[in-house]
């Protein structure tokens, strides 16, 4: 039998039908396991405490340890603080929905002018400005993950001339390659890209130089991907907007210039912060335990490990 710890009740809950084949441990990392049954312990579902290292070091305390399972698409946080050989799976796919949510939601809240007209709303003044639609732009996403693909699919709708870019050149995708001079005609730009060193400032002083004025840059990915001084000038001169789910640093301390730039949206990592993240943990983890029961790899390995079912490594 495996033995797998998860977060809260509620996923414990959900996975109930696996109890004649799975222990299900609900287990914070905050205080030890007892002896007997940290040697068990197959796989950890990390929740959403992820933020807080501290708990990490509860994981060198598990000699059985094969599989840690992260609750987000981004990985470079954790795979420093897991012992080398536990199997590390990332979240892709858990928060794509409800990112793409808040991205369009932004990029509507930015072309329609919401921030002024509920400005105005509070001050008791009729504003009614024409503005550009998002019917008819040109909508440049960086990325071509789940992430990039669900925003994809909630844009289309919307009559926008979309243009999708990936790491190589494919079927309805364009090579990172062609980003400079795909940025020169991109009315909106939309980025959710991992961080990694190949996407530290991918998006900097030249590239957002390239953008036409008036141009609108979302970033629901890593704050890293972009040059916060850079595009600081940008907009304090007035040329780009902004809609931004993340930021670097973060969380943005208070009087830093990104909270009063001019033609700016700042939301609080809000992207995957919603209730669509639940049931979508549950279905990941499901098809990991289905996987594992089975003597199948697991899907979405992006760190050490060999990847192989625990059933294979029990001593």
């Amino acid at each position: 039998m495996l033995t797998v710890t998860v977060p809260d009740t509620d996923l414990r809950d959900r996975l109930a039908d696996f109890n004649d084949r799975v222990e299900l441990v609900v287990w914070d990392l905050l205080d030890p396991l007892p002896a007997e049954l940290a040697e068990r312990v197959d796989l950890v579902q990390v929740g959403h405490y992820w933020v807080q290292p501290q708990r990490w070091r509860r994981l060198y305390e598990l000699p059985r340890l094969r599989y840690v399972q992260l609750p987000s698409a981004g990985f470079e946080h954790a795979l420093p603080l897991i012992p080398a050989q536990a199997t590390v799976c990332n979240g892709r796919g858990i928060h794509s929905a409800g990112t793409a949510e808040l991205a369009v939601a932004l990029i509507l809240a930015s072309q329609r002018g919401l921030v002024e007209a509920i400005d105005a709303q509070r001050a008791e003044r009729w504003h009614n400005p024409e503005l550009v639609s998002l019917a008819d732009r040109r909508v440049l996403v960086i990325g071509a993950g789940s992430v990039a693909q669900a925003v994809a699919a909630r844009l289309r709708p919307f009559e926008v001339d979309l243009t999708l870019v990936g790491r190589s050149a494919r079927d309805g995708v364009h090579g990172i390659v062609e980003l400079p001079q795909l940025l020169t005609s991109a009315e909106i730009v939309v980025v959710t890209v991992p961080y990694s060193a190949q996407t530290h400032h991918l998006l900097n002083a030249p590239a957002l130089a390239a953008l036409p004025d008036g141009a609108l840059l979302v970033n629901v990915a890593r704050g890293l991907v972009i040059d916060t001084d850079a595009l600081l000038a940008e907009l304090r001169s007035g040329r780009l907007r902004a809609a931004l789910d993340v930021t670097d640093p973060e969380p943005l301390p208070a009087g830093h210039e990104l909270w009063r730039a001019p033609n700016t949206i700042i939301t609080a990592h809000q992207g995957g912060n919603t209730t669509a993240t639940y049931p979508r943990v549950a279905a990941l983890l499901r098809r990991q335990l289905e996987h594992l029961l089975a003597g199948e790899p697991v899907e979405n390995v992006v760190g050490p490990g060999e990847g192989r079912s625990a059933t294979d490594q029990r001593p």
